[in-house]
């Protein structure tokens, strides 16, 4: 449902000043602030203020997240951007699919319905935080091996994952599906069922993260794809996910 004028007004200015915030302390880069403030208006537009919530919420953990211990994953020379800043193609990849089912329905909710949109955009956001956790925790567990063939790999090679980064992967999409329906049942917002808002989008998130290490070892790793491509696809798989499982349980609308 689109929001009203004045709703609308009122949800830009904070979209603005939040992404204004995330520039000053250095969360995003100036040209990745405007860009997620130019999709931020978006959403709350046409999804409203819980949508916008839960994406503000996946910026604020994943910043944490990636500043967690920086300084050594620097002297690893694992760490994102030069001081934990995120760019325009990291937040591009992140945004991009969930703007466009927060517009779908919002702008047709016949083509999509509101409790099928609240279930695949929160699978989409339990993916990043999937990813974005397994990665910043799993740099530091020390060891890592490949996800095809369980060899020994250094830390942060494509498609090499740990224990640490397996559990930090699980907590980041169970979390983000429980805040999700925490603002989804605070705002009224319509869920086909709580129960399965969690599942969808835990289990969609989680497998979602093992999708993006398997396309890091397989296409990334062979410069088919860059980093930010084989996240865009990980979101992707997430999302069609969490539609299969809406679809055996007859709640797909």
């Amino acid at each position: 449902m689109v929001l009203s004028l004045a709703l609308a007004f009122i949800g830009s200015v904070v979209t603005v000043l939040l992404a204004s915030a995330a520039v000053v302390v250095r969360a995003l880069t100036p040209i990745a602030g405007t860009v997620a403030a130019a999709f931020g208006i978006v959403i709350v537009v046409f999804a409203g203020v819980a949508f916008l919530s839960l994406l503000i919420l996946f910026v604020v953990g994943s910043t944490l997240a990636t500043r967690y211990r920086f300084a050594e994953k620097r002297e690893r020379q694992v760490q994102e951007g030069k001081r934990g800043e995120r760019g325009v193609s990291n937040v591009v990849a992140h945004i991009v699919l969930p703007t466009g089912l927060a517009v779908a329905g919002g702008w047709n909710p016949s083509l999509v319905s509101p409790p099928t949109v609240a279930v695949l955009y929160t699978s989409a956001l339990a993916f990043g935080a999937s990813d974005t956790l397994a990665s910043e925790f799993g740099v530091l567990a020390g060891h890592a091996r490949s996800i095809l063939t369980l060899r020994p790999v250094p830390p942060g090679t494509n498609g090499g994952v740990s224990g640490r980064g397996e559990l930090a992967a699980i907590l980041g999409a169970a979390s983000t599906a429980a805040i999700g329906l925490g603002l989804f049942v605070v705002t009224g917002v319509r869920l086909p069922s709580g129960y399965l808002l969690i599942g969808a989008a835990t289990l969609s998130g989680f497998v979602a993260c093992q999708v993006d290490s398997v396309l890091g070892e397989v296409l990334e790793n062979r410069g088919y794809l860059t980093k930010h491509g084989t996240n865009f696809l990980g979101m992707l798989s997430a999302i069609a996910i969490a539609a299969a499982v809406l679809a055996a349980a007859g709640a797909l609308g």
